[in-house]
């Protein structure tokens, strides 16, 4: 829970005795390689803190491919969040490419949190930011930078998810095909 507190107070002011009496509403949750935390048209159950290892987040576009939208790793909190927020369906599925740990809470959990405690509004509207963020980024970065620019900023800025997930998953995820990244990664080993 150390790492989870450290995430939280990054993110506003949470005293002990704060954290101490919000634990008690998350629980952990251990996830094997190939498991999936949600599905596509399930209801997202939970929000998760992510203690350990990789999740990919994608979704089947009209051609019933799998398009990767994210990979979410360690420190960083995790869900399908439309799904979660709205306890709607979800569109996106998130499997762990790893084995996973995790903390997780429910969504009456966190609305509980929400009305106990002033501090988790603050952290929950930071959260919904930082989301929003993320997602305007990824968007520009798909539309206006070159593979290869791509696949350096994932090379600086997620390493780890270039040794764990497969070819396929990161193309999908760059927005090019196998073979344009099999030619990326030959130009920069060269």
């Amino acid at each position: 829970m150390e790492k989870f507190k450290k995430y939280l107070s990054s993110i506003a002011s949470i005293s002990d005795q704060e954290f101490i009496d919000s634990s008690s509403y998350f629980s952990p949750k251990k996830l094997k390689k190939g498991d999936f935390f949600v599905r596509e048209n399930q209801v997202c159950p939970h929000l998760a803190f992510i203690l350990s290892g990789t999740i990919r987040m994608f979704y089947l576009n009209d051609k019933s491919e799998e398009i990767t939208s994210c990979f979410c790793t360690e420190n960083n909190l995790t869900s399908s969040y439309k799904s979660f927020v709205l306890q709607e369906p979800s569109h996106l599925m998130l499997q762990a490419i790893t084995d996973i740990e995790l903390i997780v809470i429910s969504y009456d959990g966190l609305q509980k949190l929400y009305n106990l405690f002033p501090v988790w509004q603050t952290i929950g509207r930071a959260v919904a930011e930082q989301e929003y963020f993320r997602m305007e980024r990824y968007a520009a970065i798909l539309n206006n930078e070159s593979a290869k620019e791509k696949y350096l900023r994932l090379l600086k800025e997620q390493p780890e998810v270039l040794q764990l997930a497969n070819i396929e998953d990161i193309a999908t995820y760059l927005g090019v095909t196998r073979r344009t990244l099999s030619r990326i990664r030959q130009e920069i080993s060269n």
